[in-house]
């Protein structure tokens, strides 16, 4: 892709900047997302400028180039592999009313590559799909695709996601937090394990603020608990202790519609029998089965598809959403966590679920950027 100026509104589409990638551990799953949403994007009523965020935080220009982008050999794409420029840097607008995007390079005159519409942002993780970058667009006056800032910081960090959970009535499991203070001292650490073990075998340890699997330790012994701990707090100083449970792993996606929120057909994740649980391996190396629609009842999928927009309504989620489910023994359905920016890579359950429900992967990707570009920033 060369870098040239364009005159504001030159092209009459609309004009998307993807922007991917980003600080969190989640680097390459955005990336992987980004290259599907590139390949199949309707370019007959979309110009796309891609945007990588790479690791240290530099935003790039990137070649619009998905194969470049894709796992290979089992290691994850990263933006520094296919940014055009190892020293450029793209920078937003920084006020209200102003949507051009510049390029800009050491020793050169920066370079005004015309507005942006929308942005969709397909980042994954702190630092992206936290409300930081949407704070940076409500900022900037831009429209994008997604929930907005306190949705996107709800629904990042799970301690709080169960919190509204919980207080619309429904059943987010037995849980505790540990505080990063907490865990920094030994009385607090002897406090942190006497909850910790009130809980009861098994235990899932996860950082608090993170997805896609990372970072997350099944703890069946006690004597291991530590080492779970410290592996989560790599990732997040803050971290979250789950009692496991025993139950089907169910799926639902929800999606905005001029009507209102509606709910997908839902989703079962079968994990390979060589997986103690739907881990990083399994999501994106493995590819363990997601079975759509999932085996259910016609009472059962009912009441996901309610208690998914009841949840996506209640943390005030806009666009679209992914709310993860546990069916239990016992019939109760516990909401496991909710993803704002749910992956659209090519075997991301998300997508599959609104395919099997009507609306395929073009047509999705055209609603959202639809209805980002209705919206407006501010308050709403």
């Amino acid at each position: 892709m060369s870098i040239e100026q364009t005159s504001p509104n030159q092209a009459a589409k609309p004009r998307v900047a993807i922007v991917f990638g980003g600080r969190s551990s989640e680097h390459g799953v955005s990336v992987v997302t980004a290259a599907s949403v590139l390949r199949s994007i309707d370019r007959a009523k979309y110009e796309v400028l891609p945007i990588g965020i790479t690791h240290e935080g530099r935003w790039a220009l990137v070649g619009d180039e998905p194969s470049r982008m894709a796992i290979t050999d089992g290691r994850m794409p990263d933006v520094d592999q296919v940014a055009e420029s190892t020293e450029g840097q793209v920078t937003l607008p920084a006020a209200p009313g102003n949507r051009e995007v510049v390029w800009s390079e050491p020793g050169a005159a920066p370079k005004v590559l015309g507005e942006v519409d929308v942005v969709l942002p397909l980042l994954h993780g702190p630092w992206g799909e936290d409300g930081t970058l949407q704070g940076l667009l409500e900022l900037s006056g831009v429209p994008y695709v997604g929930s907005g800032v306190l949705a996107s910081a709800v629904g990042m960090d799970k301690e709080f996601t169960k919190r509204i959970i919980e207080s619309l009535g429904l059943y987010a499991g037995e849980y505790t937090v540990l505080k990063p203070r907490e865990w920094e001292s030994e009385a607090g650490r002897a406090a942190a394990r006497e909850r910790i073990a009130a809980l009861g075998l098994p235990l899932f340890v996860k950082p608090c603020r993170a997805g896609s699997s990372i970072g997350i330790t099944k703890v069946k012994d006690l004597a291991d608990l530590d080492a779970a701990v410290e592996e989560a707090r790599r990732h997040d100083p803050k971290v979250i202790v789950e009692k496991g449970v025993e139950g089907r792993e169910i799926e639902c996606g929800v999606l905005e519609f001029e009507d209102g929120p509606r709910a997908s057909v839902p989703a079962e994740v079968l994990v390979d029998g060589d997986f103690e649980f739907y881990d990083f391996e399994a999501k994106y190396i493995d590819s363990s089965e997601v079975r759509i629609p999932a085996e259910l009842t016609a009472a059962e999928q009912a009441e996901i598809r309610r208690q998914a927009v009841e949840v996506f309504d209640g943390l005030g989620c806009e666009g679209l959403a992914r709310v993860d489910f546990f069916l239990l023994a016992d019939g109760r359905w516990m909401v496991n966590e909710v993803n704002t920016m749910p992956g659209f890579t090519p075997i991301s359950a998300y997508p599959k679920m609104w395919e099997a429900t009507g609306v395929p992967y073009a047509e999705l990707i055209d609603r959202l950027l639809a209805a980002a570009l209705r919206r407006s920033t501010g308050l709403r």
